[in-house]
Order: structure tokens, then sequence, then C-alpha cells
């Protein structure tokens, strides 16, 4: 591993191959206000991973044959569905980009990044909250479920709050990238258009929020309301994905045969279809088939341009990589799971037809693979951060008992599609009917309680390494 400090030596070296394969794609870690903010995003990440955990737990014994009769299921499973889809994927994703934009932002609007981080842990707070505080309908919407009730819904505009102020903080703080393109300059532009995609997210929320009609039933308001800028956050993940990848490439030593030149047109393929999403709001009603066929085929056509091209790269260079010490290994082993579980989702996506569990296969394969890069640099990051190393044995078990439950998880949602089992139903609401469907859902409930163990680790990893580092601070 090589140190968390970085020396003008360092950099002089790094501006001299600019331009080639063997530029370095991590960002340096600044001591003061980047650092201090990116270890709150952190720890609001973990906490979003921690509850999300505790209720897939009830959502996949609500779904595993047998054990499902032991629930109420049809309000618990989609109560449950809404909290564990909300902190594992828009809190945690959000989370982690406070990361990113944290460490690649200067120290300016000191205040904007302390109050736009706390927004969002009382925008979570509030999320957790409401199933116990009041009777809210669970909508099932497309890319932001809701429980449709003013804890709930006042939980996710304070989000969105911190959001912007934490994206207006990092716009602020872009600055120059330098004279000449080097592996973290690509890095911090790569974040720059993450940073875009999130502002059109947020323009793309805002502008159906203020057309849909308020005559639509709830559901469909919802998912019309979330519709266009759920599509665009797609963009995001992917190019936050894109910059873990890279960031876990160099950290063990792996020399993409790829320049920063080539990383920035990757990048900019995967931002560019992002710009016509205005001109879709303008050509059609946010309500209208067209609206939604648009931004469907935008994503389609756009989404993973620039991920074949890299996956490859980072195939190649692995193979080089050959033996690395302990705190490489489970870096290495989380962007290996993380190529296998993205890739996964990519061609599930191509087998889907109806609404059947075929699609939650897809997208959770490639959530996962985005999920488990985020813990990759998350145990790069620990230590540059001044917390404690963590535990290699576990760390590097952790991407494989995670990666593999969910392998055996999205398997079984495919079998089980296959047979017509639908989404978003559990219980006895799923009509297992034959051996076939039963078995399907049987193996999707194992791999899921293992990917749970998985989740669980990692969790207690990053849990004892922040413990040890208080410790070691006080010890000081």
């Amino acid at each position: 591993m090589k140190s968390a400090h970085v020396t003008a030596p360092g950099l002089a070296r790094a501006a001299r191959v600019a331009g080639s394969a063997s530029a370095h794609y991590r960002i340096p870690i600044v001591a003061g206000l980047p650092r201090s903010l990116a270890r709150g995003w952190l720890l609001l990440g973990v906490g979003a991973i921690a509850l999300s955990g505790v209720f897939s737990v009830l959502l996949v014994l609500a779904r595993t044959p047998v054990l499902q009769g032991l629930f109420p299921v049809a309000d618990f499973f989609r109560v449950a569905l809404v909290v564990h889809v909300d902190q594992s994927v828009l809190v945690w994703f959000v989370a982690f980009a406070g990361v990113f934009w944290s460490l690649a932002s200067g120290t300016r609007a000191r205040g904007l990044g302390w109050t736009g981080l706390a927004l969002c842990v009382i925008g979570t707070a509030a999320l957790c909250i409401s199933p116990f505080v009041e009777r809210a309908v669970p909508i099932m919407a497309n890319y932001i479920p809701v429980l449709d009730g003013p804890v709930f819904v006042t939980g996710l505009l304070t989000l969105a709050a911190g959001v912007a102020l934490m994206l207006t903080r990092a716009v602020m703080n872009a600055g120059a990238i330098g004279e000449r393109l080097d592996g973290a300059g690509a890095l911090r532009l790569g974040l720059v258009a993450a940073a875009f995609a999130t502002a059109v997210a947020l323009f793309a929320f805002l502008w159906s929020w203020l057309a849909v009609p308020g005559t639509l039933d709830h559901r469909t308001y919802y998912e019309v309301l979330f519709w266009g800028g759920g599509h665009v956050l797609q963009f995001t993940w992917t190019l936050l994905m894109l910059v873990a990848w890279l960031w876990l490439a160099d950290a063990v030593g792996a020399q993409l045969p790829l320049s920063p030149r080539v990383v920035l047109v990757l990048f900019a393929l995967s931002l560019a279809v992002v710009l016509a999403t205005p001109l879709v709001y303008l050509a059609w009603d946010v309500t209208s088939v067209e609206h939604r066929r648009m931004l469907t085929w935008m994503m389609r056509a756009g989404g993973g341009m620039a991920v074949p091209p890299l996956a490859i790269a980072l195939i190649v260079a692995l193979r080089g990589t050959g033996r690395l010490d302990a705190r490489a290994r489970p870096l290495r082993a989380a962007l290996v799971m993380s190529l296998v579980l993205f890739a996964a989702g990519g061609l599930i996506g191509f087998a889907i037809s109806g609404a059947n569990v075929r699609i939650p296969a897809h997208y959770h394969g490639c959530i996962v693979g985005i999920t488990l890069a985020f813990m990759g640099v998350a145990y790069d990051l620990l230590p540059r951060l001044g917390y404690g190393v963590p535990h290699a044995r576990l760390a590097l078990w952790q991407p494989y008992v995670y990666g593999v439950g969910q392998l055996m998880h999205i398997a079984g949602l495919v079998w089980s599609g296959g047979y017509g089992v639908q989404r978003k139903v559990a219980g006895p609401e799923q009509v297992l009917a034959n051996l076939e469907q039963v078995a399907g859902m049987g193996l999707m409930g194992l791999g899921g309680l293992i990917a749970i163990v998985g989740g669980v680790l990692f969790v207690l990893i990053v849990a004892g390494s922040m413990w040890r580092g208080r410790s070691m601070a006080r010890a000081q």
C-alpha cells in the first residue's frame, strides 16, 4: 500500500507521467475541513448500510418459503422494502458522493459543507422513524419508494436540501485541475461530471414536482415525480463507481493501459446523454408516454457506454498485480466482485420481459456492484482518514461473502422470474405454485441471508477501525 501522505516529489512524478498509462488515480487526502467532512459523510453512509441491513433481514424472511408465514406480509413487507431501498441505495450512495466531493474540494464554504451534512443526517433519521410514528401508505415507486406521510416526505425534502448544499459547495471548490492532466486530475473531473449529473437530476425532480398534476392517484403521482430524476441519478452512481474502480486499481498497484485523457473521454461518454434531459422535459409533458420512453431510452443507450472499455482495461491491469500485501488484498477483492456483480446485473437486463423478479435481479446486480466498489474505497480510506487499519482477514473475506451471497440472490430471482414470480410482492401474494418457483425463491432467500452476513461484516469492520482510531487518538 502507498503512504497516506502525498509528498511534493510524488506530485512531481505524477505530473511527469501525465497522459501516460502509469498515472496515479487517487486523490491526496488534505488535512482539515476536507478530511473532517469526508469522515462525517462516511459515518452517515455506514449508518445507512447498517439500517438497511436490519430491514433487509426482515425482507428476505418475508419472501422465503416456510418463514414467510411468520409476518403480516402485506403492509410489513412493503414498509420494510421502502426503508431498505432508500437507505441502501439513496442515502448510502449520497453519503459516498459526499465522501468523494469532500476529498476533492478545498476549504471554501465551510458552513455549506457542515449544514449539508447535518440536513442529510436529519433527513435520514426522519426516513427511519417514519414507520414508527405515522401510519403512512407504502408507495412502491421506481427509484425512490416512499411512505406517503408527512414525516417521511419531510425527511426526503430535508435530504434533498442537504444534497443541494453539498453539490453547491462541490462546484464552488472545483477549482483548476492543473496545467497537465494527471490521474488525480482525471478523477476530479469525473467527480465534477457526477456533480453535474446530480444537478440535472435535482432539476428534473423540481420540474416534475411543478408539472405533475395533483389530481393523480398517489402511486401514479410519485411514479411520475421520481421517473426523470431517478433515471438521471443512475448516471451519477455509474460515474462515481468508475471513479471508485480507478481508485481501487491504483491502490492495488494495477497499471491501467489507459491514459488520463482516455479516462476523461470515458467520463464524458457517461455524462453526454444527461445533457438531453432538459430537451426531453421541454418536448414532452411529464405524464406522457413519450416522456417516459425517452428517459428510459437515454439510460439504456448511454448509461453504461463507458463501463465495458474501462472494465476490460481493469481486468487486463489486475492480471499483472501479482501477490499483494495484507492491506491491499481486500481492495482487490472488492474491485473484482464489483466488476462481477455489475456485469451480471447488466447482462440480466437484456433478459427482462414482463414485470417479474428479473427486474430486481437486474438492478440488485448493478447496485451491489456499485456498493462493493464504495466498500473497497472505504477500506482504503479508513487509515488515511485517521482511523485504524481494517482487520485484514475479515476485510478480505467480506467482499466475497457479500458478493457471492448477492450472486445467489439474483440467480434465484432470475430463475423465479422465468417461472412468472412477480416483483414487489411477498408471502401468499407471490403464488409459488410449483417446485421450480419455490426452489428459485429459496435460493434467493439463502443468498440474501449470506449477503446480509457480508453487509454486517462490513459494518463491524468499519466500526472496529473507527473505534481503534478513537483509541489511538486518545492515547496520543
